[in-house]
């Protein structure tokens, strides 16, 4: 059977998540809907990592096997055209050998959170973006994002539901920019754990904000405990950008 890779793009907003689900709709279940289509019969799909609601995807990896040969342009646009009102687009398909797994090939994710810092609200951007009416120091909240690079137990950044075996990650990237009123923040690792980017985020907004400082950033992350940790950043201005194989 060929197997297909495919890199989607969607906004979150409609969807219960990545995961299908029995509480509404998931973009895994709008996607394998749309290539059932295409293929005649149930079509599974697997991602590189699954997202919760509300976080939408740039650079999402999938993959896909169908029991015809079909060329890539053709699986995209087929996908494309029976997704229909939904906010998600194929936007690269490719054929790849049959050892290749969305999830387990991939060696690094990377996300990108965005903060817009002014009074006015957003408009275009609603859901798209965390609105924080007042100005935040970017300057300090990418001095504590520092702490936070290398290898570490993140239990202080790791929602009380997740699965993983550990807590132990290595942070390749954090990065914190500024961009006239919006605050961006990257960061990089092979894996995450479950809320982790949020969660960092929610600290580091904190440090903006004056109320903490990047050595209690580190005291958090010494204390190996998620009550020591900042609050949980809002779904809306999470992307998954990109995965690396």
């Amino acid at each position: 059977m060929p197997r297909y890779k495919l890199t989607v793009e969607y906004d979150g907003t409609p969807f219960v998540g990545w995961q299908r689900q029995d509480n509404g709709e998931s973009v895994q279940s709008v996607l394998e809907a749309s290539a059932a289509r295409l293929a005649g019969g149930p079509v599974a799909i697997h991602a590189a990592g699954r997202t919760d609601a509300g976080v939408h995807a740039t650079g999402q990896v999938v993959h896909l096997d169908l029991v015809k040969d079909y060329p890539a342009d053709t699986v995209r646009d087929a996908i494309n055209y029976h997704l229909g009102r939904h906010p998600v687009a194929v936007v690269e398909s490719e054929l790849v050998g049959e050892d290749f797994h969305a999830r387990f090939s991939a060696t690094g994710r990377a996300y990108l959170y965005r903060i817009l810092d002014r009074r006015p609200p957003p408009a275009l951007d609603r859901h798209r973006v965390l609105w924080q009416p007042t100005p935040l120091d970017a300057g300090a909240m990418a001095e504590a994002a520092a702490r936070l690079i290398g290898h570490h137990d993140f239990t202080t950044f790791r929602a009380r539901e997740c699965q993983a075996k550990s807590p132990m990650k290595t942070l390749d990237v954090l990065r914190v920019t500024r961009m006239d009123t919006e605050i961006r923040v990257v960061a990089e690792a092979r894996s995450f754990l479950h809320h982790q980017v949020r969660n960092m985020v929610g600290t580091l907004i904190l440090v903006g904000q004056g109320k903490w400082s990047p050595d209690d950033v580190s005291r958090a992350l010494a204390a190996r405990d998620r009550v020591a940790g900042g609050p949980t950043a809002k779904p809306d201005g999470l992307y998954l950008t990109g995965v690396r194989y």
